[in-house]
C-alpha cells in the first residue's frame, strides 16, 4: 500500500576615483577642489515642518488604523484559503502604513519613537509574509497556529513596544498589536481514540498502521455522510470494529498539534484520500457469519496496493 505524500542575491560593485594631476600643476590635491556656489537667485529647499499633535494624531489612525483591524481579522479564518487571504491583507496594510508615515515629521518631542514605529511596521511587514508563505506550504495549518508564531515574531513585538512608547508621548492611537496571541501547543489524542464515534452497530473491522513520522487522523465517509473517525499516533497501529456493511470512502489527515474544536492538526499538515472505495459486507451461511476486515497502512510498504490522492484542505470532511 503506498504511504501519502506528507506532505537575489545583489553584486555591489564600487568604483574608486582618483584625481591625477600633469608635472606642472600644484601637488596641493586640495587647491583643485571647490565647492559650488548656489547659483544666483536659488535657495536650499525647506525642510517640512513638523505636524501639530492633533494633525499627528489624525495621520496615524489613518495610516495604522487599518493595521489593528487586518491582523484582529487573523483570528477569524476559517479556512487555509481565508487564511492566506486575511496574512495578505494585513501584510499590505503594514506596508502601506510604514510607507505613509515614513514621510511624514511627526511633533519633535515624538520624533525617536515615531521614527522606531516606522522601522516595527517595515519588520511587521516581512513576518506576515514569511507566515503567509508557512500557511502556503502547509507548515501553519489554524489560525491559532498562525496566531502564537506572530506572537513570537521580532516584528509583532517590536511594533507592540514602538507604539506603546508613542503612545505614552501623547494621544496617539500606535497600539495597533492588541490581537491576543495563543501560546504554541503540542496536542494529541490517545491512540485510537474517537474524534467523530457514529453509528457503529456492524461486524466490520478497520486496522490502520500508521508507521510514518507524523499522527494522523482517519475519517470514513459513506455517500456525503461522515461515519466515523479516529486517531493513529504515529509508528502505532489502531483498529477500530462494528463498522456497518456499505461502501466508504477514506480520508486521512497527517500533522502536529491536534486542535479538537477546528478538528484539524494545526502544523505540518496534509490531506488526502484513498483512491479506490473500501466495501464492508457481511455474509450469513448457515451458522457461519463472514464479514470485512480491511487494513491500510500509510506508510510505503513492499506490493502495497492502495493509491491515494491530495484533497483540497477546505473541502476535507471534518
Amino acid at each position: 500500500m503506498i504511504a501519502p505524500r506528507w506532505l537575489p542575491l545583489a553584486l555591489v560593485a564600487t568604483f574608486a576615483v582618483s584625481a591625477c594631476s600633469s608635472g606642472d600643476e600644484p601637488a596641493d590635491q586640495s587647491s583643485r577642489f571647490s565647492r559650488s556656489a548656489p547659483p544666483a537667485g536659488g535657495s536650499t529647499p525647506a525642510r517640512a515642518a513638523a505636524l501639530s499633535p492633533e494633525r499627528y494624531s489624525a495621520e496615524l489612525t489613518a495610516q495604522a488604523g487599518p493595521v489593528a483591524k487586518a491582523l484582529a481579522g487573523i483570528g477569524r479564518s476559517r479556512s487555509l484559503k481565508a487564511l492566506g487571504e486575511r496574512l495578505e491583507r494585513a501584510r499590505v496594510a503594514a506596508a502601506e502604513a510604514a510607507a505613509g508615515l515614513g514621510v511624514l515629521v511627526p511633533p519633535a518631542d515624538a520624533a525617536a519613537e515615531h521614527a522606531d514605529y516606522v522601522a516595527a511596521l517595515r519588520d511587521l511587514t516581512d513576518d506576515l509574509d514569511d507566515l503567509r508563505e508557512s500557511v502556503e506550504g502547509r507548515r501553519l495549518c489554524t489560525s491559532g497556529a498562525v496566531l502564537a508564531r506572530l506572537g513570537r515574531a521580532e516584528g509583532f513585538e517590536a511594533v507592540r513596544s514602538a507604539g506603546g512608547d508613542l503612545a505614552a508621548k501623547g494621544d496617539y492611537p500606535a497600539e495597533v498589536a492588541t490581537v491576543k496571541v495563543p501560546a504554541a501547543r503540542d496536542r494529541r489524542l490517545a491512540n485510537g481514540a474517537f474524534v467523530r464515534s457514529g453509528a457503529r452497530s456492524g461486524r466490520g473491522t478497520l486496522t490502520v498502521d500508521n508507521g510514518t513520522g507524523k499522527d494522523a487522523v482517519l475519517t470514513l465517509v459513506r455517500g456525503g455522510t461522515k461515519a466515523v473517525s479516529f486517531y493513529v499516533r504515529k509508528k502505532r497501529k489502531a483498529k477500530i470494529g462494528g463498522v456497518p456493511d456499505g461502501t466508504y470512502r477514506i480520508y486521512f489527515t497527517g500533522g502536529a498539534d491536534w486542535d479538537g474544536k477546528a478538528r484539524a492538526f494545526t502544523r505540518d499538515c496534509g490531506f488526502q484520500r484513498f483512491e479506490e472505495p473500501v466495501k464492508f459486507t457481511t455474509v450469513r451461511t448457515g451458522n457461519l457469519i463472514r464479514f470485512s476486515t480491511w487494513t491500510l497502512t500509510l506508510q510505503p510498504v513492499a506490493g502495497g496496493n492502495a493509491r491515494t490522492a491530495e484533497v483540497d484542505p477546505d473541502g476535507f470532511p471534518r
